[in-house]
């Protein structure tokens, strides 16, 4: 989400599509208080708003939290090439019941509730008590969604899942057939992921918006990328309602070669997107007669907009804020997001670069609230809306760049401008 005009939280289905607004005797933008108190605008909250064409783009208060990441373990039974942990030396946990309960306790101190994702860098299927978190926390109140590596996804897990009150589950496929998912998902047969998902499907409620909604995450490479139109269609036959597609972030030299944004990487509309010449594209089909010349149109190097939306996507901007997000560790630490929830060993501009992980707190010794609110969090998400870094994705030839420790205009720790999440380059479901 990207701003309070783009879609939101626990909204009902069918999701409303236009909400009205008023301007009051005193020139005051006047919102549906529903809306406004979903979005975090209560009384007094600094709102940030940039004029976007003839509309505006009202971004959410740096002080709303919306959802929170919860890591159930960093153990998977998979080994999968992209996967953190081919970069990295942390030990292996599962949180603690007690852990848990103290993030749901931290749950009653927002209005509205945040969601609660359960996902991190490990299999939340594998945990033990996967399903009752699940349904207490859908029992609270809180929109429930959980990310999957579909291995686990046997009949007895799906119902119950199903009878927990998942909200949305995602499942990570990157590829449709045997030799492309095999390559990545070491110690996986997509054809059994495929029937587990589909099995989920079947059984449950039938209707216009069956529950649990379904999503698939997919990590785009040079050897996969051709998979993705048979999984696209595979997916419209899963009644898949999310289809999140990321590029791959190499954790080792082996993956430098299976980038597919080098040139979009160094595309001058990264630091200069109001220098750079814009290009206005319409509607129209993509056939054999049109797809060079729309090729050569979005590779021109204009700041193109397809349909009066923007192709080359936003630069500079961290969704995890955007969105109102926390991440909460295994072992109950916060952090600010999921790049930053474990140290870890990526590549940028060919080189080892070493993103240090970043705690603000634990939620066993305070709460979920008071680290949220925490001043120097608060700072943090402050500048990161307005992206007070370096263009280290852009430029990435100085030392600094090798570490997010410190940054070349002496931001604090963590500095943020050699995160590829932050230029679109990156997205996690």
């Amino acid at each position: 989400m990207d701003s309070l005009t783009a879609r939101y939280f626990n909204r009902p289905d069918p999701e409303p599509k236009v909400q009205w607004a008023h301007v009051d005797e005193e020139g005051r933008l006047v919102l549906p208080p529903a809306l406004a108190a979903q979005l975090g605008l209560t009384p007094g909250a600094p709102v940030r708003i940039e004029p976007l064409g003839n509309g505006l783009k009202l971004h959410r208060p740096v002080t709303h939290l919306a959802k929170v990441y919860v890591e159930p373990t960093n153990l998977c039974n998979l080994d999968c090439i992209t996967c953190f942990r081919q970069g990295w030396d942390e030990p292996p946990g599962s949180m603690t019941d007690e852990t848990f309960a103290a993030v749901l306790r931290g749950l009653d101190d927002f209005d509205p509730l945040p969601a609660v994702y359960f996902g991190g860098i490990g299999e939340p299927l594998a945990h033990p008590r996967i399903l009752e978190w699940v349904a207490r926390a859908h029992a609270k109140g809180a929109r429930t969604e959980l990310i999957t590596n579909g291995i686990l996804l046997d009949e007895r897990m799906s119902r119950a899942l199903i009878e927990a009150g998942l909200d949305l589950l995602w499942v990570s496929i990157d590829g449709a057939s045997p030799e492309a998912y095999a390559d990545v998902r070491i110690g996986a047969e997509v054809g059994q992921v495929l029937a587990n998902v589909d099995r989920f499907s079947r059984m449950r409620k039938p209707g216009h918006h069956p529950r649990p909604e379904l999503g698939i995450a997919f990590v785009a490479m040079r050897r996969n990328i051709g998979e993705l139109p048979a999984l696209l269609r595979l997916g419209q036959d899963l009644r898949v309602k999310y289809f999140s597609v990321s590029n791959v972030l190499p954790v080792t030299p082996d993956l430098l070669g299976d980038r597919l944004y080098a040139r979009t990487k160094n595309d001058p509309s990264y630091i200069a997107a109001d220098k750079v010449p814009s290009l206005s594209l319409p509607k129209m089909d993509f056939s054999e007669l049109t797809r060079e010349a729309l090729f050569q149109a979005f590779q021109s190097g204009y700041n193109v907009s397809y349909a009066g939306n923007n192709w080359s996507g936003a630069n500079d901007v961290c969704n995890f804020v955007e969105n109102g997000t926390t991440s909460v560790v295994w072992d109950g630490d916060v952090s600010p997001c999921w790049p930053l929830m474990h140290t870890h060993r990526s590549y940028l501009h060919d080189k080892p670069r070493i993103n240090h992980g970043h705690r603000i707190g634990n939620v066993r010794e305070r709460p979920l609230r008071d680290l949220w609110l925490d001043p120097d969090y608060v700072a943090y998400r402050e500048r990161l809306q307005s992206f007070a870094f370096p263009p280290c994705t852009f430029c990435g030839g100085c030392e600094v760049s090798t570490e997010n420790l410190e940054d070349c205009v002496s931001n604090p720790e963590p500095v943020c401008g050699g995160c590829l999440w932050a230029q679109g380059v990156i997205q996690c479901p």
